[in-house]
Order: C-alpha cells, then structure tokens, then sequence
C-alpha cells in the first residue's frame, strides 16, 4: 500500500479465533496494523489471545457503547475519542453481538466489516449469530450454508456484500458439525480484509 500501514481496531464478544487470525495474519501483511481488541464481555476469551499476541485490549459494557462511552482506569471517555486517539482507520467486527451504534457508522463509512456465519442476506438479523444460526439453517432443510463478509451499516446484516463462500450441508450434519464447517471458511476474513483496505486506500 503506497500510503501507509492502515490501523485497525478488533471489535469481538467471545472465544476470538477469527481475531487471532486477523492479529496473526496483520504482522506480516504490511496493509494493516491491528492497534486494540475491544471487547464487551469481561470474560471472554478472546481477552487472553490478545494478550498473548501482545494486542492491547479496552473492555466495556454494552450500555456504555451505545452511551458512546468507555472508562479506561476509572475514568469515562468518550469512545469515538479514544478511537481517534489510537488513530483507528477501520473497525473490524468478528464475532462481536452488539449492534454498533449509528454515530459509530457514521464516523467510519465503509471502513466498519463484519462476518456472519451465514449466506446473507437470509439467517441474518438480531439474535441471530453462532449456535442460533446453524441450528436454523439446519432446521429450515437448507442444502447450503457458508459466511458473509460485508460493510456494516445502520441496521444488523444488512449493509454491501463484499465476499462470500459456502459449503455443503449434508442429512448427517449437525449445528456443532455445521459450525466447523463455517470456521473453515473463515479463515479466509484477514486476506478478504487485506484486499478491502488495499483496495480503498490505492
């Protein structure tokens, strides 16, 4: 990228694989930079391989990011604040269950991605995310599932596509089955972010 090394805020809720492969696939892409791991659940394991990695994390609740809002060391700041001042230039959301607010969306059009495990725009929506997915995709006889990359607008699951892959279902596949499936496909989000942002700032 002629510019400069894009930075990059993970946004995520739970275990962080897809994280870890951001986090890992980062340090030698030369595209982008991943600055913090933000996260709304104090136990969440994603917490521990940021640390590992040597990722600085922010923890908060899901009352203060819809406040806009966040205490670092007992002390309130504002969250949009503390994005600029660790120079954020794309949040990147993976696995992460908050519905980002519309002042957030605003301050970073198109420069917001998530991934849902599902072929959007069906499954997709509030509560629909992991286990609850899968099992509905099972349940409703789909022959087909896989995941879908897309730019994060004002309303869940909804915004531009940017990439999509799917997989087989099989009669014998179960949600934990189906769910393994998915990670595979996964796998493909740091090289489909790597493209995003080399595309955007040529």
């Amino acid at each position: 990228m002629e510019k400069h090394t894009a930075n990059i805020a993970i946004f995520a809720s739970g275990s962080g694989s897809n994280a870890e492969n951001i986090i890992n696939f980062s340090n030698t892409s030369g595209t982008y930079c991943v600055k913090a791991v933000f996260c709304n659940n104090k136990t969440a394991y994603v917490l521990e391989r940021a640390k590992r990695l040597g990722v600085p994390s922010y923890i908060f609740s899901a009352q203060e990011f819809k406040n806009g809002t966040i205490t670092i060391g007992g002390i309130e700041c504002g969250f949009a604040g503390l994005l600029d001042t660790l120079d954020i230039d794309y949040i990147i959301l993976a696995g992460f269950l908050l519905k980002v607010p519309d002042s957030l969306v605003s301050l970073y059009p198109g420069r917001i991605l998530n991934i849902h495990p599902a072929l959007l725009p069906a499954y997709g929506g509030k509560g629909m995310y992991g286990e609850h997915v899968h099992k509905a995709v099972i349940a409703a006889g789909e022959n087909r599932s896989g995941i879908t990359i897309h730019i994060v607008d004002n309303h869940y699951d909804h915004g531009e596509t940017i990439y999509q892959d799917s997989c087989e279902i099989t009669p014998e596949d179960t949600p934990e089955s189906l769910a393994a499936k998915i990670h595979e496909l996964e796998k493909a989000y740091p090289k489909v972010i790597d493209d995003y942002i080399r595309a955007r700032e040529k």
